[in-house]
């Protein structure tokens, strides 16, 4: 039976979207409000980094859509994306919006809420585990640290063009009082590395790597950022990573 809107027309209403932070791939670091709206979705659009065991928690019979963007792989556009969450919103279901991490960090958060309130659809926000969070967390030191790192800091390693983005604040990313963390990282860090040592970071200003964070394969590699930045001169994986360099505590 289609559902009436609120002008009388036969129009379905409006469905409702929740974009939904699925944490880093661990299925137990999925929030209680996180798994409600997965349990109670019609359909879930959803990142490559949030499949796998993190839909095991959606609805028996959900439609599941993969939209997910990887570097280097052929990828729905983001135009595309947003309107498929709108084209599925207007027939009246419940969407989740499945976002690796915390949605509102690094995830394109933005340019759907556009698209959604452009079309008068209602959302909500369900923040999730960042990547940042669960790799210290993996490596088993803290993200700030009495003293020495009283600030944190989430940059992005690459642009739209996947270089490293021209527009950089050098003086805060080489400030050796705070902890950086570098989200899509590895094909830039060569050198973002090579330009904070110009603007006065230690060469030996400790690094760590974590990859596949929060799935059974994750590595973490603890190094410094000119040891770091010249082993990914040779050799770059396939891996979601990030890098996290500054007063890192050791483990």
């Amino acid at each position: 039976m289609t559902e009436q809107s609120p002008t009388g027309s036969d129009t379905p209403a409006a469905g409702f979207v929740s974009f939904v932070g699925s944490g880093p791939g661990d299925p137990e670091l999925l929030t209680l409000k996180a798994v409600a709206r997965l349990q109670a979705a019609d359909a879930v659009l959803f990142d490559d980094l949030s499949s796998g065991a993190v839909l095991g928690h959606a609805r028996a019979g959900a439609d599941l859509i993969a939209v997910g963007k990887r570097a280097g792989r052929p990828s729905p556009s983001q135009a595309h994306v947003s309107q498929l969450l709108v084209d599925y919103a207007r027939t009246g279901v419940r969407v989740v919006r499945l976002k690796s991490g915390d949605a509102g960090i690094f995830g394109r958060l933005e340019e759907e809420i556009l698209a959604l309130r452009d079309a008068g659809i209602a959302f909500e926000i369900i923040p999730g585990v960042s990547a940042a969070s669960a790799a210290a967390a993996a490596a088993a030191i803290p993200l700030t640290r009495r003293l020495a790192a009283r600030r944190v800091q989430f940059v992005t390693g690459h642009d739209v063009t996947g270089h490293l983005p021209e527009q950089r604040n050098m003086a805060a990313l080489a400030d050796a009082d705070a902890t950086t963390v570098v989200f899509m990282p590895k094909r830039t860090f060569p050198a973002l590395a090579a330009s904070l040592i110009d603007h006065g970071l230690a060469p030996d200003t400790p690094a760590l790597m974590a990859e596949n964070v929060g799935h059974p394969d994750q590595s973490l590699t603890r190094a410094t950022i000119a040891s770091l930045a010249e082993s990914l001169r040779d050799t770059v994986s396939s891996k979601p990573a990030l890098i996290l360099y500054g007063p890192l505590m050791e483990p």
